[in-house]
C-alpha cells in the first residue's frame, strides 16, 4: 500500500490518503499535548506503544463482534484503517469518577459509577468540545436519533468487553473516549483506544498508567505506557 498526501495532522496522529480510496494510513506520533494544547512535549516510543495497544484492542473487539475501522498494521506505528465518515461526537464512558467529573459534579475520585455514565461532547476545537445532549446532536445534524441509540449501544458493549479484559490484566478502566464513523450504512468504532484516550489505573496500587502521568507530572510517562503495553501486548517484548 502506498502512502500519499496528508489529510489531517492532529495532536498525536497523522492521517494519510493511500492508493486505495477506501483505506487510509493512520500514523501514531510521539508528540504529547494536554490542557487543550497548552502543555506539549514528546516521549520516545509513545506512538509505538499506543499503536500496538490500539491494534490489539481493535482486534479483541472485532473478535467479539464489534466492527471497527481497523484493517491491519503497516508498520510498528502505522495502522491501515477504513476511510469512514467520522461522526463529530466524542463519547466518554465513565466507570469510576475521576478528572473533570469530580470538579464539575459532587462525585468523589474513585467512586464507582454503576451503571456507567455516558457523556457526549461536540468534537470541535473552535467551540471547545462542549458537552451536548441528543437534542443538540440532532439539531446540529451530527447524527440521527437511531444513530445516537446505536452509538450508545456500541459504547456500552465496548465498555463491557474492555473492563472484563483489562481486569484480567490487573488494570482498571475509570474512563475513556470513543469516536465512531459511518461505513456505508453501519456505525463502526474509529480513532483509537490507547493510553492517550483512556485512564488506566493499576488495580492493586491505583497508580495512573496513562496520559495523566504527563498532565500532572506524576512520573515517567514512557514507563507507564510501556507497562500498559506489557500487560496488553506482551508479545511485542518477546524479542
Amino acid at each position: 500500500m502506498k502512502r500519499l498526501s496528508e489529510i489531517y495532522s492532529g495532536k498525536a496522529k497523522t492521517v494519510f490518503r493511500t492508493d486505495n480510496p477506501e483505506k487510509l494510513i493512520m500514523e501514531f506520533r510521539d508528540s504529547l499535548t494536554a490542557f487543550d494544547g497548552r502543555k506539549k512535549s514528546t516521549a520516545p516510543k509513545k506512538g509505538y506503544y499506543n499503536a500496538q495497544i490500539a491494534a490489539k484492542l481493535f482486534q479483541l473487539l472485532g473478535e467479539k463482534g464489534v466492527k471497527t475501522h481497523f484493517d491491519s498494521m503497516l508498520s510498528k506505528t502505522e495502522m491501515v484503517v477504513d476511510a469512514v465518515d467520522i461522526i463529530k461526537i466524542e463519547v466518554i464512558v465513565r466507570n469510576i469518577a475521576a478528572g473533570s467529573l469530580t470538579k464539575k459534579y459532587p462525585f468523589k475520585t474513585g467512586q464507582k459509577l454503576d451503571p456507567p455514565i455516558l457523556i457526549f461532547d461536540y468534537k470541535s476545537d473552535e467551540y471547545g468540545d462542549p458537552m451536548i445532549n441528543d437534542d443538540i446532536a440532532i439539531a446540529l445534524g451530527l447524527a440521527t436519533k437511531d444513530e445516537l441509540f446505536r452509538i450508545r449501544e456500541l459504547a456500552l458493549r465496548i465498555n463491557s468487553i474492555l473492563v472484563e479484559y483489562l481486569d484480567e490484566r490487573n488494570l482498571l478502566l475509570p474512563d475513556f473516549k470513543l469516536e465512531f464513523g459511518r461505513l456505508g450504512d453501519e456505525i463502526v468504532l474509529a480513532d483509537e483506544i490507547s493510553c492517550d484516550t483512556c485512564r488506566f489505573w493499576d488495580k492493586t496500587t491505583g497508580e495512573s498508567l496513562d496520559k495523566d502521568v504527563f498532565r500532572f507530572d506524576k512520573g515517567d510517562l514512557v514507563a507507564a505506557y510501556r507497562e500498559v503495553a506489557r500487560r496488553i501486548v506482551p508479545e511485542i517484548f518477546a524479542d
